[in-house]
């Protein structure tokens, strides 16, 4: 005789493969949202130049190429720590800009410098002075990581300043000043520099969402063949005379 499921075990296994699918759908378009925005940052640099004023006020630019003349200032810089490229540790250096249109300072990402073998801090080489016209790519600021002991710059009297997670509103209260929200992104040949420029969206790859939509796809897998086999009707025992 066929074992006849329970109806509540019916709608709850119902329940969790609609949830499961639906979780697995989500992170398939999330998959595509993020292949989307990939090609869209892959492009950017080809892209004709704006300038930062005009970025600051566009809507729907995600990583819109700047073209923005002005002056760094040599006496403030921050340093992102816990920063990993090719597989080596290290940091990326932002550079206070000052347009010279006025307005908002901005920070300038100028790359990535390895740590050294025993870990120790790379040396930061200055901004290079005077007047200079940048190309880069508008963008917005790095995720903020892990916050663990508050704000620290305040409590750092040495230049430049170093921390593990970057916020602007932060950084321009550590400043005094009016400070963009986003930051630049300054482009390989720029200038000849020490710094790796190999920037990527800071965001999940799509890989990342296909793999948890494959896991949310088994799940909802193993929940109907646990159902079906539960409820499954036993084997029919053969008489032997």
């Amino acid at each position: 005789m066929a074992r006849h499921p329970h109806p509540a075990a019916i709608v709850a296994t119902l329940a969790g493969i609609a949830v499961f699918v639906s979780l697995g759908l989500w992170q398939l378009r999330r998959a595509h949202e993020k292949e989307a925005l990939f090609a869209a940052f892959d492009g950017a640099a080809r892209q004709p130049p704006v300038s930062l004023e005009q970025a600051r006020l566009a809507e729907g630019m995600r990583y819109p190429l700047v073209e923005v003349t002005g002056r760094f200032d040599p006496a403030h810089a921050y340093v992102l720590d816990n920063q990993v490229r090719g597989g080596r540790a290290g940091v990326i250096v932002y550079d206070v800009f000052e347009p010279s249109t006025g307005g908002a300072a901005v920070l300038v990402a100028r790359g990535f410098l390895a740590r050294d073998a025993h870990g120790a801090m790379p040396t930061i080489p200055p901004p290079p002075e005077g007047a200079r016209t940048l190309r880069a790519l508008y963008a917005p600021a790095p995720g903020s990581g892990l916050r663990l002991g508050g704000d620290a710059l305040p409590h750092q009297t040495r230049w430049p300043k170093t921390t593990i997670y970057l916020d602007p509103a932060e950084v321009a209260a550590d400043l005094g000043r009016p400070l963009d929200t986003r930051v630049l992104l300054q482009l390989p040949g720029e200038e000849v520099t020490t710094f790796v420029r190999e920037w990527k969206p800071e965001v999940f790859p799509p890989e990342r969402h296909y793999g948890y939509a494959f896991t949310w796809f088994t799940f909802a897998a193993v929940v109907a063949a646990t159902f079906f086999i539960l409820h499954r009707p036993p084997r029919r025992r053969e008489d032997h005379p």
